[in-house]
Formats: C-alpha cells, structure tokens, sequence
C-alpha cells in the first residue's frame, strides 16, 4: 500500500468517526429539549399544552391542606415540591404541606414506569396530555432532576455562596433583554426577581429549565455554577418594583 493510499485510508477513517460522532449529537440534544420540556411540564403542564386549567382540586390533595385550590393542585410541584423531595424537603412546612412523597425516589427509573404511574387512579393524568407529554414528564423526572441540597441551604432558603460578580455578566448576556437590568420585567411579573430569591428552590428550577408558555433560556446543559453566580447577582437588585 503506497504512502497516498494509507493517507486516504487514515483520513477516510477519520471523516467517518468525525460523521458519526456529529450525527449522534442530535440524540443528545433531543433528550436535553425532553427533559428540559418535561421539566415545564412539572411546574405547569396545562400552561405548557395551553389546555384549559381544571377548576376542581385535584382528588388525591389532602383535605387538610385548605391553603392551595383548584389549578394549583394539579400541579406536580404543588405535591413533590420544586426540589423534588416533597415532604422530605422544602415542602415539609408551610403553605404547601401535604405529607405527600417526593419524586425524587424515582430518578433513574424506568420512563415507562413513570407514565403508568401518572396514570394511576391516584395521579389521574390519563387524557389529560398527549403521550409526547407524558413522555417528556417521565424523561424529566427520570433523567433531569438535581439534588438541590448542593446548591442550597435549606436552614437560610438561599443558594449557597457564589461570585455576584460574574453573576453579573451572565445576567446581562443572557438575562436582562427580557428581565430588565433591574429584574423588574416583563410588566406582567408580579415579583421581580429579588423578591423571588424568598424560594430559592424555585428559582433555580426555572432558571435550569425555564419558564411554561414563554420564552425563557433554559440554562440545563451549563455548569451549575453559573446558576448559582446568577442567583448570587439576583440577591444584589431590588427586591420592589
């Protein structure tokens, strides 16, 4: 074999790996938007699917539990909490106390198994959604939940330390466009920002995943610690209008 041939063998090779190597990379991708939409899903699916919000509580929400009505107790978050733990985490007190388990036990799971149970007669989703919805719910819960007692102190409810500095510019490349550089838009955001912090646990599920029925940079496939430096800035602004 002449020193071209083996060149144009090794370089042929090569092109192939690199090929096959991008064409895998939508998969990935693919799971990434699933998960991230999924993640919508959880926090408000009807807002998500633009279905018509239900105007009964949910049957398995606690009677005990007066504080929470109609749509909102539909919610998965309402239930298994924005940390995902239920009552073993942030919602183990206050206004969303339901005694309710997280999901958390199911990270990992099979998404199959997951649908079903969204199904069950407890949960009551079934017609609810689309399959692709179930889906992308299962896809999240399964592959796209965090362990957020690394990034926050559950004792203060604030992320833990970070650089405000940096936090700083990521929000004004990737933030302030639509939340203004005070934190304080759009117009129709009855907190700003700040003032969100008061659950910081929300907070970084929304700025991991973004926000149902608008278009919010979800920040998922970035270094965690990015969210933290950003939160770490959001702490710096005004917490009033």
């Amino acid at each position: 074999m002449t020193i071209a041939i083996r060149m144009l063998t090794s370089l042929t090779t090569i092109a192939i790996f690199v090929a096959v190597s991008l064409f895998a990379l939508p998969a990935n991708a693919e799971n990434d938007a699933s998960i991230i939409r999924g993640a919508k899903l959880y926090d408000k699916w009807f807002a998500v699917i633009k279905a018509e919000k239900p105007t009964q509580n949910h049957p398995a929400w606690p009677a005990a539990n007066t504080k929470k009505k109609n749509d909102v107790t539909w919610r998965c978050k309402s239930c298994h909490g924005w940390d995902y733990q239920g009552v073993d985490g942030a919602y183990g007190s206050g206004s969303y106390l339901t005694g309710i388990k997280g999901v958390n036990a199911m990270a990992g799971a099979d998404p199959a198994k997951i649908v079903a149970i969204m199904k069950d007669d407890t949960h009551q989703y079934s017609g609810l959604m689309d399959e692709a919805d179930f889906q992308d719910l299962a896809m999240f819960v399964s592959k796209g939940q965090i362990d957020m007692r690394k990034y926050i102190d559950y004792s203060a409810k604030a992320a833990n330390p970070a650089d405000a500095k940096l936090g700083e510019r990521y929000y004004a490349s990737l933030c302030a466009q639509c939340h203004g550089a005070n934190g304080d838009k759009p117009d129709d955001m009855k907190k700003t920002l700040a003032k969100q912090l008061g659950n910081p646990w929300e907070v970084l599920h929304k700025i991991l995943n973004g926000q149902p029925a608008e278009q919010m940079t979800a920040l998922r496939v970035l270094d965690h610690q990015i969210t933290l430096d950003l939160m770490a800035h959001l702490a710096t602004l005004p917490t009033e209008k």
